[in-house]
C-alpha cells in the first residue's frame, strides 16, 4: 500500500516537472502561465490551512497579508533589494503585523472573528489604496521610471522566457516547500495542539495547553504564507495594485479549504486547483464555449462556485478528501446531536 503510495506521488511529481517542457512550443503554451496562477493559489489555501484547517480560527482577511507581501516586495524590489533579500524581510513585516493584530483580536470566536478579520483586510485594502506616498495608491506600483527587479538564481533571471516556464518551476519549488513544512508541522506535537483547540478549545485550555500563544502561531505562519505568495507575485508581474487584493479573493481561498476538505493537504491543494484552475480553463476554452454557451457564460462561475459549496455543506461538509481526524471528528458531532 505504501509502495503504491510513493509510485503515485512520484509519478504526480514527474507529471507536474515535465508538464511545461511538453507544452511550452505547442498551442497549449498558454496553459504554463494558468498552472502558474494556479500555483500561487495552492501556495495561499496551504498558508490559510494553519488557522481555519488545523486552529478552527475562520480568517476572511487573510489576503491582506498577501497584499502587505506583495507591496513589501514592490517596494523593496523598487529601492534595490534582491529577491531573496525581500522574502525573508516581506515574511517580518507581514509576521509582526499578523501578531500586533492578533493578540488583539484572537480573544474572540466564531462570527465574531471572522467580522473583524474581515475588517482588517478591507482596511488594508483602503490603506494601501490612499497611501500615495508609499504605494501610489490606485496606480498601482511600479512609478513611470521605477523598475521591479527581475528575480536571479545563480546567475540565471527569471522572466525572460515568453512562456513563463522559470516562475512555474518557481511557483512548483514553493509548494513542495510548504507541502514538506506543512506535513512536518500536522505531525509534531504542534499540530496536535492545534487540532486539540479546534475541537474543543475550553478542554484543550484545561489540559494545560498555552491556547492563545498557539493560536497566535498558527496566525503568524499563515501570515509568512500569504506574504511569501505575494513576493512571488510582484515579481512575476513586475506589477502590483489594489484591486489584486479585493474581499473577493479571501472568500475564495476560504472556499477552497472547505471544498478540499479542512485540515487535510491534498484535500486543501485539491480545492485550490479545482476552484482556480476552473476560471482558468473556461478563459482558455473561451473561444470554443462561447459560440454555444454565449459570450457571457464566463460571468456565471461564482454563481457555479456558490452553488457547489452549499451542496457540499449540505451534503458532504468534510470537503473532498478530509483528513482522517477530522472525518471522525464530524461524525462523533453527528452521533451526539438529538
Amino acid at each position: 500500500m505504501k509502495l503504491k503510495k510513493y509510485a503515485f506521488k512520484a509519478g504526480l511529481l514527474a507529471a507536474l516537472v515535465l508538464f511545461p517542457l511538453l507544452v511550452r512550443d505547442t498551442s497549449l503554451a498558454h496553459l504554463i502561465r494558468a498552472a502558474g496562477t494556479v500555483g500561487l493559489a495552492v501556495l495561499l489555501a496551504l498558508g490559510l490551512n494553519f488557522t481555519l484547517g488545523y486552529v478552527g480560527l475562520f480568517d476572511l482577511g487573510y489576503i491582506a497579508f498577501y497584499a502587505i507581501g506583495a507591496y513589501t516586495a514592490a517596494i523593496l524590489s523598487i529601492n534595490g533589494w534582491s529577491f531573496w533579500l525581500i522574502l525573508p524581510a516581506a515574511a517580518a513585516v507581514a509576521v509582526a503585523i499578523r501578531a500586533l493584530v492578533g493578540v488583539s483580536i484572537l480573544r474572540l470566536r466564531g462570527d465574531y472573528l471572522a467580522i473583524v478579520t474581515m475588517g482588517f483586510g478591507e482596511i488594508t485594502r483602503l490603506t494601501i489604496n490612499n497611501l500615495d506616498f508609499l504605494t501610489n495608491g490606485p496606480k498601482g506600483l511600479p512609478r513611470v521610471g521605477e523598475m521591479i527587479k527581475p528575480v536571479q538564481f545563480f546567475g540565471y533571471r527569471l522572466g525572460l522566457d515568453p512562456s513563463n516556464i522559470d516562475f512555474y518551476y518557481l511557483i512548483l519549488a514553493f509548494i513542495l516547500a510548504a507541502v514538506v513544512l506543512c506535513r512536518r508541522l500536522e505531525d509534531s506535537r504542534l499540530g496536535r495542539a492545534w487540532v486539540a483547540i479546534r475541537e474543543d478549545e475550553v478542554a484543550a485550555e484545561l489540559m494545560g495547553l498555552p491556547v492563545a500563544r498557539l493560536k497566535l502561531l498558527a496566525f503568524t505562519i499563515s501570515a509568512a504564507f500569504a506574504a511569501a505568495a505575494g513576493v512571488v507575485f510582484t515579481h512575476w508581474e513586475r506589477f502590483v495594485t489594489p484591486e489584486s487584493f479585493v474581499f473577493w479573493e479571501s472568500i475564495l481561498i476560504v472556499a477552497m479549504i472547505v471544498l478540499g476538505g479542512m485540515g487535510s493537504i491534498p484535500g486543501v491543494i485539491l480545492g485550490a486547483v479545482i476552484l482556480a484552475g476552473t476560471p482558468q480553463l473556461l478563459q482558455a476554452s473561451s473561444e470554443f464555449l462561447t459560440p454555444y454557451l454565449g459570450a457571457g457564460f464566463i460571468n456565471y462561475r461564482y454563481l457555479i462556485f456558490g452553488l457547489v459549496m452549499v451542496l457540499m455543506v449540505i451534503f458532504r461538509p468534510q470537503g473532498i478528501l478530509p483528513s482522517k481526524r477530522r472525518e471522525a471528528e464530524l461524525a462523533q458531532k453527528e452521533a451526539a446531536a438529538p
